[in-house]
């Protein structure tokens, strides 16, 4: 009877061993995209260095789930650039092209207006109550590149929440039982 104790203890003693490497495989993965992550941000100098086009304000250049790299650098910023930038109020940062530059005499700092090419007027109206021109700290990074269609995903997983459940779902269920 002694014998059987033991195998019984042996496979427990397996079977949480297994299941803490794959909680570690799981928090190295995790883990691993922040890490990635933190360094686009110190490489681009962008606060969010992938962004998703939600809209189609800027057709028939840039579409509903393009994905862009921006990149934020010291220089100037200037008209006919294409900006991602926050505004006051707003959780989503919104994609459109710089349609006027005014600099300060007195300071230097530089005011932009903004306006998308699929849009008929500027953006003042998109902007926070009493605000005429948008500053450097609204503006998160300039777009330097794209990949078409593949922020789909994004949008989907946004829409309609269950999808986003089932694939973290899955994925989790795919790391717990994968034999390594």
């Amino acid at each position: 009877m002694g014998w059987i104790g033991d195998t019984v203890d042996s496979i427990k003693s397996i079977q949480i061993r297994q299941l803490l490497t794959q909680a570690v495989s799981l928090g190295m993965i995790v883990t691993s995209a922040l890490i990635i992550w933190k360094a686009l941000m110190c490489i681009t100098g962008s606060e969010s260095p992938v962004v998703v086009v939600l809209s189609g304000s800027m057709e028939p250049g840039f579409k509903r789930g393009d994905i862009l790299f921006l990149h934020m650098s010291k220089d100037p910023i200037r008209t006919g650039e294409i900006v991602v930038f926050n505004v006051d109020g707003r959780e989503i940062p919104i994609v459109h092209r710089v349609i006027k530059v005014h600099e300060r005499q007195d300071t230097g700092e530089v005011d932009v207006l903004t306006k998308g090419d699929n849009n008929y007027g500027d953006d003042r109206l998109l902007y926070a109550q009493g605000q005429l021109w948008l500053q450097r700290h609204h503006i998160m990074g300039r777009a330097v590149g794209f990949l078409p269609y593949v922020g789909w995903v994004t949008i989907i997983m946004t829409e309609k929440p269950i999808i986003k459940y089932i694939l973290i779902g899955a994925l989790g269920l795919l790391v717990i039982t994968s034999k390594d």
